[in-house]
């Protein structure tokens, strides 16, 4: 899969590309030019951040780059157990994942009727797509969008999930806590309240990776 370590690496190398540096490229994208420094790389007790997809895109806009070349010029293509350039990944739109045939007990892609999407720099086999539908998830995520998402990946507070309920409703969410009691979840787009559950509501929960804007 696409490591924390391969993405900061991308960012660096695009930054010498066009002979600047973290801080440059920052401010070159319009962003605080600090977002890109080695010290916001981390937090203080040790958790990895990792750079927004808002202020991916805002970089390869800037540069004129692709997301292609940004991750294989980086280094990202030859981390351990990387997929080949432009993997297929099976893809779902949000409609369909909220019906029953799509998946098994554990939220892993089954049956019939996925299309696929090539993903550049993805080695992670469990990892599928889903496709964004309506306006619910703005503005972080459009309609159309897709979402690289995994369900064997470690979650964490603060993380953003695809959650899919056990009656059926699908939704990208921000994972605020998670007990033995409760789960619960902050929305992506602030005029929607915070939702709680028991866990035994909860069908699966998948970590996104990325987002293809």
């Amino acid at each position: 899969m696409l490591s924390h370590r391969a993405i900061w690496q991308s960012i660096d190398a695009l930054a010498e590309r066009h002979h600047l540096s973290a801080s440059g490229l920052a401010r070159l994208a319009g962003l605080d030019a600090t977002a890109f420094n080695p010290s916001k790389r981390k937090s203080k007790d040790g958790r990895e951040r990792w750079p927004s997809t808002e202020s991916i895109a805002k970089v390869l806009e800037a540069t004129n780059e692709s997301f292609d070349s940004f991750l294989s010029n980086g280094g990202a293509y030859s981390q351990p157990g990387a997929a080949t350039p432009g993997a297929a990944v099976p893809l779902l739109g949000f409609a369909q994942a909220g019906s029953g045939g799509y998946f098994d007990a554990a939220g892993f892609p089954v049956g019939q009727g996925w299309d696929e999407v090539r993903f550049p720099g993805l080695g992670d086999g469990n990892a599928y797509a889903l496709e964004v539908t309506g306006e619910s998830m703005e503005p972080l995520y459009r309609d159309g969008d897709v979402l690289i998402v995994s369900p064997t990946e470690q979650l964490r507070r603060g993380d953003r999930v695809v959650v899919r309920t056990q009656e059926g409703e699908v939704m990208a969410k921000i994972l605020h806590r998670k007990t033995e009691k409760q789960i619960e979840l902050r929305s992506i787009n602030p005029d929607h309240t915070p939702r709680l559950f028991r866990p035994s509501e909860i069908d699966w929960i998948a970590r996104i990776l990325w987002a293809s804007q």
